[in-house]
């Protein structure tokens, strides 16, 4: 049903987005190396606007949209992160713009997407409820749907962060990543594996919402309950589209619990004084899990967003 994006197709949304995005730090941590046995340097999306890679994706979708696409308007579903960058892509380029977000959503990512000129319709408990009902609606109003995942351009775009990471460290051994649907995996294995398919790919997901690590494991779309309190991995079944690019591409896949990953968190703030959401903090969480594995190589975090509410960030305290 899809065509998957290429190195090709990376490179060219990153001219596509260049004004639009900021090329955000990769920086090494002495006191991480020392914690993994490892050199350590951590991809800092977090600094990107909106404080997350998503909207790297968002631009070079929307960017592309016909004319007639354009005028229809678009509508997507979120979480929180991948909706700031649909509004923010759409409020640059003069779209209609509707966000769904599950209820008890990140009420900071809300307001954002709201400040973005969008509007938001809060429905269902997690997303996948959410996105069947913003897929409703796209039929009912005729509006362009843009899925989270199943999208080979927001995967591109998202792939720009990795082509960063490759032009500054291109001896990296070991590239880990956090997965919720799964474009920033994908966009990782893209591009790395076609620069040096030596470098290793680690996708590191929530072990309460699990879904795309057991369409992984069984090579079979597959659904799971969605209990972890990480937003950013809130997702309940596997997606097509990631799927077949990881099943390809991928070297592993690590779960980790929500008090590890709020670990990593305090640890960020500890010792490289970064704000990070449990996603971005997911890989630094799964590097701990694996550390035997790290021992003496290059390995690059990639710390997806920042965008935690106050109400996480004291229950990680605590």
């Amino acid at each position: 049903m899809w065509n998957r994006p290429t190195l090709h197709d990376v490179i060219q949304a990153r001219g596509r987005i260049a004004p639009y995005v900021w090329r955000t730090p990769l920086h090494h941590y002495l006191t991480l190396d020392e914690l993994l046995d490892a050199e350590v340097w951590v991809k800092h999306e977090n600094h990107q606007r909106l404080g997350a890679f998503k909207m790297r994706g968002g631009i070079n979708l929307l960017s592309q949209l016909t004319d007639a696409e354009k005028r229809r308007g678009v509508i997507t579903a979120s979480s929180g992160n991948h909706g700031q960058s649909i509004a923010y892509a759409a409020g640059i380029l003069g779209i209609k713009c509707i966000v769904c977000v599950p209820e008890g959503a990140n009420p900071g990512k809300v307001e954002s997407i709201q400040s973005l000129g969008a509007q938001v319709i809060h429905h269902g408990p997690y997303f996948d409820i959410t996105n069947e009902y913003a897929e409703r609606l796209a039929k009912e109003e005729g509006y362009r749907y843009v899925h989270a995942v199943n999208e080979p351009m927001l995967i591109a775009g998202v792939a720009t962060y990795t082509l960063e990471i490759l032009e500054d460290l291109p001896d990296v051994d070991y590239i880990i990543v956090p997965l919720g649907g799964g474009s920033g995996a994908c966009g990782t294995c893209i591009v790395a594996k076609s620069v040096n398919p030596d470098i290793k790919i680690i996708a590191v997901q929530a072990e309460s919402a699990q879904a795309a690590y057991r369409s992984w494991k069984t090579g079979k779309i597959a659904t799971a309950p969605m209990e972890s309190v990480a937003e950013g991995l809130a997702t309940g079944k596997g997606y097509e589209l990631p799927q077949s690019i990881l099943r390809d591409l991928l070297d592993d896949f690590i779960l980790v619990s929500d008090e590890e990953m709020e670990q990593a968190i305090v640890m960020h703030l500890e010792k490289t004084h970064n704000l990070t959401e449990h996603a971005g903090a997911a890989s630094l969480a799964g590097a701990l899990k694996m550390k035997d594995r790290l021992h003496g190589k290059k390995i690059a975090l990639i710390m997806s967003g920042g965008n935690l509410s106050l109400d996480h960030l004291k229950a990680a305290l605590g």
